[in-house]
């Protein structure tokens, strides 16, 4: 394309350059300002259908002084108490185990799953229904220091 046929040629010393009417190609007033401005006024139905989600937030970041450490169910233990045992996370005796979930990190027991062998645990937090299975099975949840060999799991 010869250099006199450009657009940018072409249309020198015409009085709009091509852009209509001469206002039309005056800073930013022409796309109703520049980026975002107008996003919650005059723009707002394109921001709507096109960018939804671009304002507001979602959900909420808990307190960090709420955060007790993650949580456990019985029945995790129950089928993983004897690698616990073998790891030194737990102890053993007389057919009977102890384990300190604070130690470890738990905050709080749970009780979903089975529980058929005798748990002593020691944890904070603990739900109803992870105390009475644990109970039924002939074991014990409680908040305070379990004094039987407790002390040297974990």
């Amino acid at each position: 394309m010869a250099h006199k046929d450009r657009r940018i040629q072409r249309d020198r010393g015409t009085r709009t350059c091509g852009y209509g009417s001469a206002q039309k190609h005056r800073g930013a007033g022409s796309r109703g300002g520049r980026g975002m401005a107008g996003s919650k006024k005059h723009k707002w139905s394109f921001i709507s259908r096109y960018m939804p989600g671009y304002f507001g937030r979602r959900g909420f970041k808990r307190p960090f002084a709420t955060e007790k450490g993650d949580s456990i169910n019985v029945g995790y233990l129950e089928d993983n108490i004897d690698s616990l045992v073998k790891k030194g996370m737990a102890n053993l005796k007389d057919k009977k185990y102890f384990i300190d979930l604070e130690r470890l990190g738990y905050g709080k027991l749970l009780g979903s799953g089975r529980v058929t062998k005798p748990l002593f645990i020691k944890i904070g937090r603990y739900s109803r229904k992870a105390s009475m299975k644990v109970k039924d099975a002939g074991g014990r949840v409680d908040s305070a220091e379990i004094k039987e060999d407790i002390g040297d799991a974990g």
